[in-house]
């Protein structure tokens, strides 16, 4: 699986957390969600972190799921 990049985070003033992806916003953590990013973010690989928190990540399968018979109507 490829590793994740492109990710940054910013703790917002009123203690939210926004990550973008590329520039653009992927998410908002508030509360006590913000506090529990923000530790395993600094504690471990932040990029995988952000990917996994924000759902913004690739399986590795969608190339074999694009080609199936079932998900190639509308596409000639």
């Amino acid at each position: 699986m490829p590793r994740p990049h492109g990710f940054t985070y910013v703790r917002l003033a009123d203690g939210s957390v926004g990550i973008t992806h590329r520039g653009r916003p992927a998410g908002t953590l508030r509360g006590p969600r913000a506090e529990k990013f923000v530790a395993e973010a600094e504690s471990g690989d932040a990029q995988l972190v952000m990917a996994r928190w924000t759902g913004a990540y690739k399986h590795g399968n969608e190339r074999a799921a694009q080609n199936h018979p079932r998900n190639r109507s509308g596409r000639r």
